[in-house]
This record gives structure tokens, C-alpha cells and sequence, in this order.
């Protein structure tokens, strides 16, 4: 285990991470340069229609809603038992889409794109329903003129090992369920593998828009401790909506710690990407930074955090593929 402990391993943590392989259909496929709001716009809506038990799709009113799968995952809230993080009106999602990093917008008939599908605690156990929707999905099309598309194949991966396994072919369209799971102890026990003594100075790289909010607003300017702010609360809500206990951590002096590191150097830039919400029936935006920045400070002891928020993401709108970062340790 990591030998800081200050900032302690919030034991049960788990998540699954599956990569999904498209293919083009006849027409070819036409998308946004950043693809995740649309793909988790379609996907959302093809779940709950294959899973709604009275078709009306109001989920607030809906006296099965605590026990629905289509609400676990997209329209999360404190249930009515909750003893804390009850002002949260909305907690986070159980689930993180990753679109593909590049922003590649014409697909020719049979040209593969993928997608990365994380989950996180009780939503492992719906991944025969996360198959069946993006089967489904295919087939009602994507992109603009809603093109037809096919789901080839799904794998899952381990991101620490790099251990894989096709759970899903399209040839016989039966899933195989393969545990490739990672916990948070395996990243703290990962982290112990790093050279921490003397751990100053780290580069983060935002790789897709990351929206941090910190005192009611939208910051510009990655502060370290805003980072870290943001990650344990993402963490803490996680750990209690979806895997049934209390992440229990002396937050203020990690805080306070957190501040003793700098931003040293930050090339980041802030962009607005448009996106429709049929929800709203208008078109909001999503936005964030995005870039590199380098820090300096006493690091050591929030390696692991980092290491964990590499792959559960940070800030807002992380369905869609927002917050994902890149941690690279810097010599001297």
C-alpha cells in the first residue's frame, strides 16, 4: 500500500473499463469534431426506451425510479434514505464515455471509430443492458442525416495491466462477461511503485475540456488545490452513491496541503464546443480548458488521488468524455 497516508485509500472503489469498436455502415457516418455529447445524447435516449416500464419517460414522477437501471445511470439523485450529500440535486453518473481523441469528422462506409465506456460500482452489473443499447443504438443511426452504423466488437481492459478480453463479437452477439475490473487499492499499490521521495514538480495534460467549478463559479486557471477539491468530491460522492460506504478523509488539511502546491507554468486555453440538448430543446454549451500545466510542490502524497482521477476523469459534463487527464512526472 502507499506509504503517505495522510490521504487514505478509499478501499471498494471500483470501476470496469470496456472499449467499444464501431464501424461505418453503407452511407459512411458524419460527426462533430468532439463526438461525445453525441454519441451519450443517442445512447441515453435508446436505453430508456428499452427500459422504461411505462413508456411516459418521466423519471422523476415514476414510483419505480430507485430500482430502474435507466435512472441508476442517467438520472442519478440522493435516494430517499440518503444521510448525506443530500444538496446535491444531481450526483455524479455512474459511467464515463470517452470519445476518440481525435477530431475526425467523415467516417467512409466500413472505417472503424471507437469508444471507451468506464463504469463505476452497482453499474457494472447493467453492462448486458450497456450491450443491448449500443446494439440498438446502431441501429437507429448517428451523426448528422442519422446514419446507420455497426457495433463490431467490445473488449475488456484492464488500464493498469493492459490485460484484455473480447467480451462481445458481432458474429454471435453473446456477451461473455470478463472481470478485468480495477479497485482503488490496486492505484494506491501502484503508486507505491513510483520514486516518490522527493516528488516535486508534475505535468498535467487536459486532454479533453474540463469544466472545475470552485466557489459557485467556472475557473479559467487550473489552481492545483482546485484540481484536488474537485477529485475528492467526484471520489466521496462515488464511493457513497454507488458502492455503499462513506470515503473518509481528513479534507480539510488535504485541502490545505493542496494549496502548498503551485502552478508553475500553464498552457492551457479555454474552449466552448456546442452541443443540442433535447432535453432542453435548445442548443448549451460545453466548454472548459484544456492544455498542459506544471506543477510544483509537495506531490508526493496526491499520487495516487492523480492516479485514480486519470481514469474516473474531473469537473463537469464527464459523461461525455470531459475532465480526461494525463499525469507525467518531471525530472528536476
Amino acid at each position: 500500500m502507499f506509504p503517505l497516508s495522510f490521504l487514505p485509500c478509499p478501499q471498494g472503489l471500483v470501476l470496469s473499463r470496456y472499449e467499444a469498436r464501431f464501424r461505418a455502415g453503407a452511407d459512411g457516418v458524419i460527426l462533430p469534431p468532439y463526438k461525445g455529447s453525441t454519441f451519450r445524447g443517442g445512447f441515453a435516449g435508446t436505453f430508456r426506451r428499452l427500459v422504461c416500464s411505462d413508456g411516459t419517460g418521466e423519471c422523476k414522477k415514476c414510483r419505480l425510479k430507485h430500482g430502474c437501471p435507466y435512472t441508476l445511470v442517467f438520472e442519478s439523485e440522493p435516494p430517499p434514505e440518503s444521510e448525506v450529500l443530500r444538496s446535491f440535486d444531481a450526483v455524479p453518473r455512474p459511467f464515463v464515455l470517452e470519445p476518440p481523441p481525435d477530431e475526425k469528422t467523415r467516417y467512409s462506409p466500413g472505417e472503424a471509430f471507437d469508444f471507451t465506456l468506464l463504469l463505476f460500482g452497482r453499474a457494472r452489473n447493467l453492462l448486458p443492458y450497456f450491450v443491448v443499447t449500443l446494439e440498438e443504438f446502431t441501429h437507429r443511426g448517428i451523426g448528422k442525416g442519422r446514419r446507420p452504423f455497426f457495433l463490431e466488437e467490445i473488449v475488456a481492459v484492464n488500464p493498469l495491466t493492459g490485460v484484455a478480453a473480447v467480451i462481445y463479437r458481432r458474429e454471435d452477439r453473446i456477451v461473455r462477461p470478463r472481470d478485468l475490473s480495477v479497485t482503488a487499492e490496486d492505484i494506491w499499490n501502484r503508486a507505491a511503485g513510483y520514486p516518490v521521495d522527493g516528488l516535486q514538480k508534475i505535468e498535467i495534460n487536459f486532454c479533453t475540456p474540463t469544466r472545475i467549478t470552485h466557489q459557485g463559479a467556472a475557473i479559467h486557471t487550473p489552481e492545483f488545490h482546485t484540481i484536488i477539491r474537485n477529485l475528492l468530491r467526484r471520489v466521496s460522492s462515488l464511493c457513497y452513491f454507488y458502492h455503499g460506504f462513506l470515503y473518509e478523509a481528513e479534507f480539510p488539511e488535504v485541502i490545505r496541503r493542496a494549496c502548498e502546491v503551485h502552478l508553475v507554468r500553464d498552457k492551457t486555453s479555454w474552449v466552448t464546443i456546442g452541443r443540442y440538448s433535447s432535453r432542453q430543446g435548445r442548443r448549451i454549451p460545453l466548454e472548459g480548458f484544456v492544455g498542459r500545466a506544471v506543477y510544483e510542490g509537495p506531490l508526493a502524497e496526491f499520487l495516487p488521488l492523480l492516479l485514480l482521477g486519470e481514469l474516473i476523469h474531473v469537473g463537469k459534463g464527464t459523461v461525455f468524455g470531459q475532465g480526461k487527464f494525463a499525469l507525467r512526472i518531471l525530472a528536476e
